[in-house]
């Protein structure tokens, strides 16, 4: 459980935290397997034994202060009674002691209860995973999905079940269990509202939809090759006498969607307790329920009016249905391979809440669909996780971001169906009414419990009598504690020198995808002033450190020249301005485009999402020679003496030649040398398979390049400035800082 604070020193009273304009809040990435330094966990397996705080229901810790039949809790200072087994625990010598009297992090093995929220289900170990599958597409489309979903066939765990679904304006459940796979269709009616005439349980029992892999991967793969798109001749065939419009087109996902989540959810706690569902979208939801409005009067506008209402919920029908999900166990990961307007504002919804992951690829042809799908899969995850933050008295969260669902009865209890190792969530702070910290008050506290459930493989049981696919598996429930104690200060340059520019982008940028659903204009303003407001208070804490409060001249310092963790501030706020979270021309942004953003972003830990905000730019003198990394994005670094650079922007790797590269030196670069051999390990460390991309500037196109040298670019149409690049957007930053008397 990796965790970073936006602030290492906590502010002692409200009216400096406002004073210093900073964000104050942490990240969490509650599944990383160590923390932020990269320490492991302690970890046992008598996690239900550890006492809790019998007023605010914190857990026992390192930090609370112990006697022989009572603790103090640490967070809210109630005073507890001790139990008798929680004495004799408590009780043992330095060299037997518990976890968490070895350490404040610990990773413990529980057993029997379920609290705050959580759901009751039966032990049931066996992963499900289930295809639904867009047949309203291309040969293309279908293609890429079956490789996809071959390369997720190897992916997945032995004693997986897998289930194959597809939709079109009818649904196919396939049985791949006999000797050739069968399919069996229903036709979906065009007034539909979520329900079918025949439950899908009577048109093939579960049982016989969802196939052990080990035995039927063959079968499956064989089914997955008779699947095509829906020809010319289905259609003919099922146009209802008098209806003239074509069923060519007719994708009923929402209906596809609402019938798997209620066909699967009646195994939930008895066949599973989590099952994945991978659906495959080539283009906008457009029959029976669920149907979404994607013609032109739907997508036009007037730039920064209507941009916004693109990037909201048409129906709350995804939503209600994101509530079904989550209730049964299940998490939609969402793959649209598309450059037609889908609506994904609205369809989100099923993926964010549910734990699961959006994906959006504008082309078969460069899709990374197969690479991203065995990614996800291949990587450990955790599931049923139930997550709480709690702080001590003096503070409170003020708001929490990712892609979770909040319980509905118990306040900051977050249910995530699904979260891997990369997934993390914020927390923004703010003082309880007339509090602070002062030397006589006990120093600020946060704990995080996160509880969750892994399945553990017991090896292979073929041989054993009675063995089937469900037996190699059990259920592990956890339960991994973190409390952590930071400094507080009354110094507004201690609060300057401890800042964590990562996480306050972190914080910045959900922010700003908070405001952006409502207006794109006002939040540019907002960003843009909350740099100045910062900068301004800045340069009046140094002239006042400087000059002791005198009343010298002094010039307007926008670099933050004398704190090294505050001068990347500056490029964050241009970079997310120009970015397309707040792009205001729909024309040049696909309104599509930027809810996959959105979604990406929310989720990123600290160090990867500043990576897809600001690239890190690195020269090579030869591919063998790392020559420097670079912290500004001009071309005036570009037209250094090194001939290669490359660019990492998270989603994107380039590599590029400058026009006069000796042509001495190999391009592209070859398998055997340095420069590969980064792109290979950024590869391999990143949760989404980059775009990798080779440019020579003496014959290609530097388009894609020169597209990520920001400081080059102009706010174009920001109604902020008419002057084009990041040293005049710095000259008009001084400027307004100037207005607040600086």
């Amino acid at each position: 459980m990796a965790v970073r604070a936006s602030l290492g020193c906590f502010p002692s009273d409200p009216a400096l935290h406002a004073s210093c304009g900073m964000p104050w809040g942490v990240a969490v990435t509650p599944f990383s397997a160590a923390d932020e330094r990269g320490s492991p966990p302690a970890t046992g397996d008598e996690g239900h034994l550890i006492p809790r705080c019998q007023s605010c229901f914190a857990y026992f810790s390192l930090l609370c202060p112990l006697d022989r039949w009572s603790w103090t809790c640490s967070l809210c200072g109630a005073d507890n009674d001790m139990p008798a087994d929680a004495a004799a625990r408590y009780a043992r010598d330095g060299g037997h002691d518990p976890p968490e009297m070895r350490s404040a992090f610990v990773d413990l093995l529980l057993q029997g209860t379920r609290e705050e929220g959580e759901a009751a289900a039966a032990a049931a170990p066996t992963p499900v995973y289930v295809a639904a599958i867009d047949l309203s597409s291309s040969e293309e489309f279908l293609e890429l999905v079956k490789s996809a979903l071959q390369a997720a066939l190897e992916a997945l765990p032995p004693g997986s079940l897998f289930g194959l679904l597809t939709f079109s304006n009818k649904i196919g459940l396939y049985d791949v269990q006999g000797p050739i796979p069968i399919v069996k269709n229903v036709f979906i009616p065009p007034d539909s509202d979520g329900a079918l005439p025949i439950d899908l349980e009577d048109i093939m029992p579960i049982c016989s939809f969802l196939a052990p892999i080990d035995s039927c991967k063959d079968r499956i793969t064989e089914a997955l090759e008779t699947i095509k798109p829906m020809s010319s001749w289905d259609v003919a065939a099922n146009t209802v006498e008098g209806q003239d419009h074509v069923l060519h087109h007719t994708r009923g996902f929402g209906v596809a969607l609402d019938v798997l989540v209620n066909y699967l959810g009646s195994e939930y706690g008895n066949t599973f307790e989590l099952a994945r569902i991978f659906a495959f979208l080539s283009g906008p939801p457009n029959y029976g329920a669920g149907q979404l409005d994607t013609s032109e009067g739907q997508n036009t506008g007037k730039a920064g009016e209507a941009d916004h209402i693109l990037l909201q919920e048409q129906t709350s029908f995804y939503r209600n249905l994101a509530t079904s999900a989550v209730q049964a166990g299940m998490c939609v990961d969402l793959f649209a391979i598309t450059n037609e307007y889908t609506d994904l504002a609205s369809l989100k919804v099923l993926s964010v809440e549910s734990g699961g992951s959006l994906f959006l690829y504008s082309s078969t042809d460069e899709s990374t669909l197969p690479q991203d799908i065995y990614k996800m899969l291949s990587r450990p995850y955790a599931f049923g996780c139930v997550m709480r933050l709690r702080t001590s008295s003096q503070f409170k969260i003020a708001d929490s971001y990712g892609h979770f669902f909040p319980d509905p009865q118990y306040m900051h209890v977050q249910h995530i169906n699904c979260c891997d190792s990369f997934a993390t969530y914020s927390y923004d702070f703010e003082f309880e009414k007339d509090s602070q910290f002062s030397r006589k008050s006990s120093p600020p506290i946060l704990q995080i419990a996160f509880k969750y459930t892994v399945l553990a493989h017991n090896g292979d049981t073929s041989d054993a009598p009675n063995s089937g696919s469900r037996t190699k598996y059990s259920l592990e429930r956890r339960l991994r504690v973190r409390t952590i104690q930071y400094n507080a200060t009354a110094n507004i340059w201690d609060l300057y020198d401890f800042v964590d520019p990562d996480v306050v982008l972190t914080i910045l940028v959900h922010q700003v995808i908070l405001s952006s659903l409502s207006d794109f204009l006002e939040t540019r303003l907002w960003l843009q002033d909350w740099l100045v407001a910062v900068i301004a208070q800045y340069n009046k804490a140094y002239k006042n450190v400087t000059s002791g409060g005198g009343t010298g001249v002094y010039a307007i310092d926008v670099n933050f020249s004398h704190c090294s963790q505050l001068q990347s501030l500056s490029r964050f706020v241009f970079a997310v301005l120009l970015s397309s979270l707040l792009q205001l021309n729909s024309e040049r942004t696909h309104p599509d485009y930027v809810t996959y953003l959105l979604c990406l972003f929310s989720a990123l830990e600290p160090a990867s999402l500043r990576q897809a905000i600001w690239p890190t730019l690195i020269s090579y003198s030869s591919p063998d020679v790392e020559a420097e990394v670079h912290q500004s994005l001009s071309r005036t670094v570009v037209t250094s003496e090194s001939p290669i650079f490359l660019l990492d922007a998270y989603k994107d790797l380039l590599v590029y030649y400058l026009p006069t590269a000796s042509s001495e030196i190999p391009f592209p670069p070859p398998r055997d040398c340095l420069l590969r051999s980064t792109i290979d390990r950024l590869k391999q460390d990143r949760n989404i398979t980059p775009k990798l991309l080779f440019i020579h500037g003496a014959r290609d196109d530097t388009t894609e390049f020169e597209k990520y040298l920001l400081e080059d670019q102009t706010l174009d149409g920001s109604q902020l400035s008419s002057s084009a690049g990041f040293s005049s957007f710095l000259d008009e930053v001084r400027s307004k800082v100037a207005e607040h008397g600086i």
